[in-house]
């Protein structure tokens, strides 16, 4: 018998890990491997201060800008993509530089130049500042982009030919929330060119319906993740649209509120497409030494996604 509150855990999966964020970090150690330490990396690898502590630990040297970094050591761009100002000025001083940049968030940068090539306006729905957001501008000449946030944004924009418009999306949006934007756009540009295939990711897509699936069902969602983490903080925002009564970012379990659990028997549990396995497994440890926890994993989708290694670290 025991005396500890009982508490049913829904585990949602496919959570953590997705396969550009793996990438990325494999890139960062195969460039340790392969090169020695210290390899620069160009801002975070991945949205995640436990991964890129355990990187800089191995010897990898996180910098803000390329100019922060030597002539003679290798450097990697990493998963969001860089604006192509900075590989050009990586080759102009003949750095030996490793592009991480998840492949489905190229992707969306082809996608754009070549709606640019055709010579149409392009319109980039997602979030102000995101590394992301700010590389995939990069690639075209300033202005040759706008981005919407909202659909107020939608409802308010004015372009030069409503009839020679298309779009593109931030890979780690909400899907829901996207939808609409969307929907405002296309209801005022009807002629406007979509992408081919959903730019909002696969990862993304399958972590935000396990959260659905889980959010209904718990007093409490937890979403492993980092606060400049666009996945996570959006897999926040679906559990309380889902019916989830509370739901809370965490970084790790030492950053757990407890009174957050107060009268909680049902916690729903996720994380961010860059948060590794084992803080997740740490949170449940740390529940289970207070709770009589029982866990259900609630699954949506099985993910076999596998990218291939860049040439200069395969």
């Amino acid at each position: 018998m025991t005396d500890k509150p009982a508490l049913t855990v829904l585990l949602a999966a496919p959570r953590g890990f997705c396969a550009g964020v793996d990438r990325a970090i494999q890139i960062v150690e195969k460039a340790l491997e392969r090169y020695g330490a210290p390899v620069y990396v160009r801002h975070e690898i991945v949205h995640n201060k436990h991964v890129v502590n355990r990187l800089k630990a191995m010897g990898a040297v996180f910098v803000k800008e390329l100019h922060e970094c030597p002539d003679d050591r290798p450097v990697v761009f990493s998963a969001h993509g860089v604006p192509k100002r900075v590989p050009d000025e990586a080759a102009r001083r003949n750095l030996l530089y490793v592009d991480a940049t998840c492949p489905l968030v190229s992707k969306v940068h082809v996608e754009a130049e070549r709606h640019h090539k055709a010579g149409k306006e392009i319109l980039l729905i997602g979030h102000a500042g995101h590394p992301e957001v700010i590389g995939t501008l990069g690639q075209l000449p300033e202005g040759a982009i706008h981005l919407i946030e909202t659909v107020a944004d939608a409802e308010a924009f004015t372009p030069r030919d409503p009839a020679n418009l298309a779009f593109v999306t931030q890979t780690t949006l909400s899907v829901d929330d996207t939808a609409e934007i969307v929907a405002a756009l296309q209801a005022r540009f009807p002629a406007m060119a979509a992408p081919h295939k959903e730019d909002i990711c696969y990862a993304t897509t399958n972590r935000q319906a396990a959260v659905k699936a889980i959010g209904a069902d718990a007093d409490l969602v937890l979403v492993v993740g980092a606060a400049n983490s666009s996945n996570s903080v959006r897999l926040v925002e679906v559990a309380l649209k889902a019916g989830a009564r509370a739901a809370h970012l965490v970084p790790s379990a030492d950053e757990i509120d407890w009174a957050w659990l107060d009268g909680v028997t049902t916690l729903g549990l996720s994380a961010g497409a860059s948060a590794p396995e084992d803080l997740v497994e740490d949170l449940l440890a740390a529940v289970a030494g207070r709770f009589a926890v029982t866990i259900r994993e609630v699954t949506v989708a099985r993910e076999d996604v596998v990218f291939k290694l860049p040439r200069e670290v395969a």
